[in-house]
């Protein structure tokens, strides 16, 4: 974690960690929103991009996102001269689509409902010779995205007691447990999309449904844990808590022993 927190410096921002009140509980937000390119996406690919040989930089890359991860492999590729190609869902938001693309990144987009974006990954990886720089199922990544927790106890002068954080394939999460072995990890999903904190309650990796909700999160709407995240946080002892429609309330998932 340190080390990558060396690779990556002066590639991404350090952002603010600013103090707030949430019913009445005083809480510190690390604004990741206000990272180059709008999420914490692009400490992880920068740290698995440096670390590329000289041939794989060649052959270019492939990553497959929603947006974030896709936008953050876009901006790390083109500062480092590779071709970039990103396997994106169709109905990806139009503005990280835009955002991706804008960033010189080649979008090839597929049905998240009908077709498998490893897959689509695989073949363009097959053809062209370009590594596949997955999302959360690297070390390199989640090392990288693990930067923010070492930023957050920097800035706060000491490990927190708790740090949430909201999970899709858990590769921030994971990142923040190993770089903050301190605090207690809560990870939150979406209702329907909750993989991970069912996965942690059951003790073995459980994939969400095949008839899973829609929902407005959609940099979160991934499918499966990996083993790397999932065991990792289930070292930690980490907690899961389900974020449901509006108007409901959340509800805590516990661990398995």
């Amino acid at each position: 974690m340190v080390e990558a927190a060396k690779r990556i410096e002066g590639l991404v921002q350090c952002t603010p960690l600013l103090e707030s009140e949430v019913r009445g509980v005083r809480v510190w937000l690390k604004c990741e929103c206000l990272q180059t390119g709008g999420a914490f996406k692009l400490r992880g690919a920068t740290n698995r991009l440096l670390q590329l040989t000289p041939e794989e930089r060649e052959g270019g890359v492939v990553a497959f996102s929603s947006g974030n991860h896709a936008r953050g492999v876009a901006i790390a590729a083109r500062r480092l001269g590779i071709r970039a190609i990103i396997v994106m869902p169709s109905d990806a938001p139009a503005v990280k689509v835009e955002g991706t693309r804008g960033e010189g990144a080649e979008i090839v987009f597929y049905d998240r409902r009908t077709e498998s974006r490893e897959a689509i990954a695989a073949r363009i990886s097959d053809e062209t010779g370009a590594v596949v720089v997955p999302s959360f199922d690297d070390p390199a990544i989640v090392a990288g995205q693990g930067t923010a927790g070492l930023e957050i106890v920097e800035q706060l002068g000491r490990a927190p007691k708790r740090i949430v954080v909201p999970c899709g394939g858990g590769g921030l999460a994971s990142g923040i447990a190993l770089a903050v072995p301190e605090a207690e990890i809560v990870v939150v999903e979406p209702e329907g999309w909750d993989d991970m904190a069912r996965s942690l309650e059951g003790g073995e990796i459980v994939p969400v449904a095949a008839d899973a909700p829609e929902t407005f999160c959609d940099a979160i709407m991934t499918p499966r844990a990996s083993p790397i995240t999932f065991g990792i946080l289930r070292e930690r002892d980490a907690r899961g808590w389900t974020a449901p429609p509006p108007g409901s309330a959340p509800r805590a998932r516990r661990q398995a022993s």
